[in-house]
Formats: C-alpha cells, sequence, structure tokens
C-alpha cells in the first residue's frame, strides 16, 4: 500500500489532502493515513496542528470545511515524509528548493518514491534561466518521478465539491493510473496526459492571461475586449508550450489552458488573501531556521 504525504496545508494544500484523504481511505492500494506537513502556528493559545488533528479543521486557510480523520498534521517535514511512497508538493513556489532540500539532507526519500506538483509557477532568472517547479524538485530529488496536477480549480470551490476539471501529466501511465484513483472523485474530475511538461507550463502561464483579464475590468474596457485578452493569452500559451516541449506540437490538455484564465480570473478576496497568509507564515519559518543556523 501506497503511504501519501503531503507537502503543504494551505488554502489548496487542506482542500487537496481532504479528496486524496477520502480516497485513500477507499482504494485498497494506499495507505489510510494521509500526512499532511503543517507549519506550526498559534490560533488562540493553541497548536495549529492540534486544532486540525482534534477537530479535523483547518480553521485559518481553510475554515468551514471537515478534513477526513485519516488526514493528520504533522509539523515536522521529516517526520511527515517518513516512509512515503506518493508525495504531493503544493507550498509556493519560492520554497520548494530549500524544502526538497531538507528532505534530501534527511535521507528519508525513498529511492522507489513518486511526486505530483500542485505548484503553479515558473523560475526565472540566473544561470539556468526558465526552471519549472518539476524541475526544481528533481534537482533536489533526482531519483524521484514528478508528474503535474494543474486546472481551474479555486481551493474552497473544490474543498465545497462544486463540480471541477484538472488535468494531470505524467510520463509514465501506472503514474498516472495511480493519480487518478488518489485524487479523480465526481465533482474533480481528473484527464491523464502523457505530458507533464505542457500541463505545468500551462498551470503557470494562465496566471499571466487571468492577470490581463483582470486588468480589461480594472480599466472598465467591456467584456468583448477581456474575451480578446483570453483568446490571444490562449493562442500564445499554446504556442509557448510547443516551443518549449522537447515533444512534437500539441494543443495543451482540456483543463489547464482554457478553464483556468476564467477561474482564476474571478477568484475572490478569501482566496487571495489565504494564498498571502500562506506565504506570510512560510516566510516567517525560513527567517526563523535561518537565524538558528
Amino acid at each position: 500500500m501506497a503511504k501519501v504525504c503531503c507537502v503543504g496545508s494551505g488554502n489548496w494544500g487542506s482542500a487537496i489532502a481532504r479528496i486524496a484523504g477520502q480516497n485513500a481511505a477507499k482504494h485498497d492500494c494506499f495507505n489510510t493515513t494521509l500526512n499532511m506537513w503543517t507549519f506550526e502556528e498559534m490560533i488562540e493559545g493553541k497548536k495549529l496542528t492540534e486544532i486540525i488533528n482534534e477537530t479535523h479543521e483547518n480553521v485559518k486557510y481553510l475554515p468551514g470545511i471537515k478534513l477526513p480523520e485519516n488526514v493528520v498534521a504533522v509539523p515536522d517535514l521529516v517526520e511527515a515524509a517518513r516512509d512515503a511512497d506518493l508525495f504531493i508538493f503544493v507550498i509556493p513556489h519560492q520554497f520548494i528548493g530549500r524544502t526538497c532540500k531538507t528532505l534530501k539532507d534527511a535521507g528519508v526519500i525513498k529511492p522507489t518514491a513518486r511526486g505530483i506538483t500542485l505548484i503553479k509557477g515558473i523560475e526565472t532568472g540566473g544561470e539556468r534561466g526558465m526552471r519549472l517547479i518539476s524541475e526544481i524538485i528533481t534537482e533536489e530529488l533526482p531519483g524521484m518521478r514528478v508528474s503535474a496536477l494543474m486546472g481551474a480549480n479555486i481551493a474552497k470551490e473544490v474543498a465545497l465539491d462544486h463540480f471541477c476539471e484538472t488535468s494531470i501529466g505524467c510520463e509514465n501511465n501506472d503514474d498516472g493510473a495511480l493519480f487518478k484513483k488518489l485524487f479523480d472523485t465526481p465533482n474533480f474530475r481528473c484527464t491523464v496526459v502523457n505530458d507533464p511538461q505542457t500541463v505545468e507550463i500551462c498551470g503557470a502561464l494562465k496566471n499571466i492571461v487571468a492577470t490581463g483579464a483582470g486588468f480589461c475590468d480594472g480599466l472598465g474596457l467591456g467584456d468583448n475586449t477581456k474575451a480578446a485578452v483570453i483568446r490571444l493569452g490562449l493562442k500564445e500559451m499554446i504556442k509557448f508550450s510547443n516551443c518549449s516541449s522537447e515533444t512534437s506540437p500539441k494543443t495543451p490538455p482540456s483543463s489547464s489552458p482554457a478553464a483556468s484564465p476564467i477561474s482564476s480570473q474571478h477568484a475572490t478576496e478569501d482566496e487571495t488573501e489565504n494564498a498571502l497568509k500562506s506565504t506570510r507564515e512560510l516566510e516567517k519559518v525560513w527567517k526563523k531556521s535561518k537565524l538558528k543556523s
């Protein structure tokens, strides 16, 4: 049975851990317990991990949503990852490199471990130029096969079981089947494609298109202009994906490019604030760790 570790417990991390925990309990191929790495914070005098494990609710980042009892909040990254076979990476992109380095240095990653990134972003600058999140993960954890899950997935709506679609990009067919079993539900429909690079690229680029669509609203340019921005943005995403891909040119997979700019552009202020809160707390933790070292 595959043991699952969710590396991240923010708004999106908690929402996806809820789904993965429910499916892990249903299928015999998964260990029932799902560890969710959680930054320790004090909430009204009580540890956040204790609150999550006692009430089964992430009251700070996903309030009002019950998590399955088999999702266990673990404050120590290394302990959360110990003996895990499947890793769900869902933290702000700027912390993924040092997080994976911590796992590598601790020596807790199995040679057969596989991962999937739900992190939308591309690292730019430096000698390497552009790097996908999956590439950053495999640089620190070279033995790990990394897939990608991207789509029109606003965390709160996913947690409320509103219907949505997502794309899972996997080079390995067995990995694709396993991750689909871990995430797919009647209201969270997963399509598996054999092109993780394009899925991941579209997951990052769609935010740029969504920002442009949001500018149209802010400037009062109207729906016609916004529709044109989204259409042209999708064309450029396809062109970028074809140029970046090592395989033959293709149209990007279903959910990542087409639906995501629309859902992201209409995301609520609460969603944005939750993402910012997660990032601020991570920054505090890393600053403290630097001071200690």
